[in-house]
């Protein structure tokens, strides 16, 4: 509070701050979406994660938007939470994991990607929605220029370890699953995303399992060359198309059945194998 109180007694009031944010895209809504009716009768996996999970814009379509299309869902509920434009600071402080949280219950399973928008402002611009890089514990203070609000921003791997620990206070699974690629090409090669590399460091340190996304999409991308990548996409390099959005979940599930993990025995009969 230190920061606040200083701004304050120089004179210099927190709300005129907002005046002072650099020019941009506009605010991102901040209302909470209501979560869909969720049969208790069954598990329910969620999905939580930014706009490449679930993008809500025409034309372009998240890889969770398709995922359900392969779970057997008389089986199994699948809720895709994931909201565009969130990092995995905002998806904690907007208020959007406790909704999420309030549905969890015991034996459901949770799916967790960010990253796209985690190297971003903290403070600053009209989408202050960024993380501290790494894995630790460090902290910066400061003022949103947006809400004029105090705040404590954490790392990247401070808040997957908070998505983590209350799934399983809550008495579900959760897997953490590194960011899709980019369309960014390098010497042939897709380039690799640092956050990749933290979200495996969480997920070893905290025993979860981890799914390499990441790793997966890009070598499927780089076997098929950019010719037959660019139709995946419906932006330069972030968002897919449909089409692209299918070969993403489809490397979710070659993910999944790569680790045995317990999710595949809710796969349809045909992408079960």
């Amino acid at each position: 509070m230190l920061l606040a109180w200083l701004l304050i007694v120089s004179g210099w009031p927190l709300a005129a701050i907002a005046q002072t944010q650099e020019p941009g895209p506009p605010p991102l809504a901040t209302e909470l979406p209501p979560l869909p009716a969720i049969d208790p009768a069954r598990p329910t996996l969620f999905l939580i994660g930014d706009s490449t999970v679930k993008v809500g814009t025409t034309g372009q379509t998240g890889w969770g938007e398709v995922i359900g299309e392969l779970f057997d869902q008389t089986r199994l509920n699948v809720v895709n939470y994931a909201r565009g434009g969130r990092s995995s600071r905002t998806f904690y402080t907007e208020g959007l994991w406790n909704r999420v949280l309030s549905a969890i219950r015991p034996g459901d399973f949770v799916i967790i990607q960010f990253g796209h928008n985690d190297p971003a402002e903290l403070f600053k611009t009209t989408r202050p929605r960024g993380s501290l890089p790494g894995v630790g514990d460090e902290t910066r203070e400061g003022v949103v220029a947006l809400t004029s609000t105090f705040e404590v921003v954490r790392t990247f791997g401070w808040y997957l370890r908070q998505y983590v620990a209350d799934a399983r206070a809550r008495g579900a699974a959760p897997l953490l699953c590194s960011l899709v690629p980019r369309k960014i090409w390098k010497e042939g090669h897709i380039v690799r995303d640092e956050h990749a590399d933290w979200t495996r460091e969480v997920a070893s340190t905290t025993n979860t399992p981890f799914l390499d996304l990441n790793a997966i999409v890009a070598r499927k991308y780089e076997a098929m060359g950019p010719e037959k990548v660019d139709p995946l996409f419906a932006d330069e390099h972030t968002h897919t198309t449909p089409a692209g959005a299918r070969v993403n979940a489809e490397s979710v599930i070659d993910g999944l059945k790569a680790m045995n993990h317990p999710l595949t025995n809710y796969l349809l009969t045909q992408h079960s194998h």
